[in-house]
């Protein structure tokens, strides 16, 4: 899958000082930085709800991999429960520095072979696990915001094209 690029813009809520931002949204932790932090992270939390909306967050080993997250979970866990219910989901990071990375999509269940292989592979490479014939899923992004310590100078809402 290509890689889709987003538009950025100024996240906006009363009191966080995003209105006295000097420089525009995504120069001061641009797209390509947010890729950096997607691809490195070594966990990921994944925030997912039930039809009932109570909702639940895990960590899970995952990757950013052509625009796209992918982690492995058991088919009886909760997340897949609630993913089978209700596909919507959080994806969370913190890099080692405090910059923060949030993605919101909708999750599918990957089971062509074709398409995980990469995935496999690079499972392979960054966690020394041979995630073949697990379950795995794939978080396309629909929006996502990245911010880091100087919040209301680095606060960026990045939409994708559908």
């Amino acid at each position: 899958m290509p890689n889709r690029s987003p538009r950025p813009s100024r996240m906006s809520s009363p009191g966080y000082g995003f209105e006295s931002a000097t420089s525009p949204p995504g120069e001061r932790f641009p797209w390509s930085r947010v890729e950096e932090v997607l691809a490195s992270a070594r966990n990921y939390w994944i925030a997912t709800a039930g039809l009932v909306g109570r909702p639940h967050a895990a960590p899970v080993w995952a990757l950013w991999l052509d625009g796209v997250v992918y982690f492995s979970t058991g088919k009886e866990s909760r997340k897949a429960r609630n993913l089978a219910a209700n596909p919507n989901a959080v994806v969370h990071v913190e890099s080692s520095s405090g910059e923060i990375v949030i993605l919101k999509g909708r999750a599918e269940e990957i089971s062509d072979e074709a398409t995980l292989r990469p995935v496999w592979d690079a499972y392979k490479q960054k966690y020394n696990w041979d995630a073949s014939g697990y379950p795995f899923y794939a978080v396309k992004p629909a929006v996502a915001f990245s911010f880091e310590e100087q919040l209301g100078e680095t606060a960026t809402r990045w939409t994708f094209d559908s």
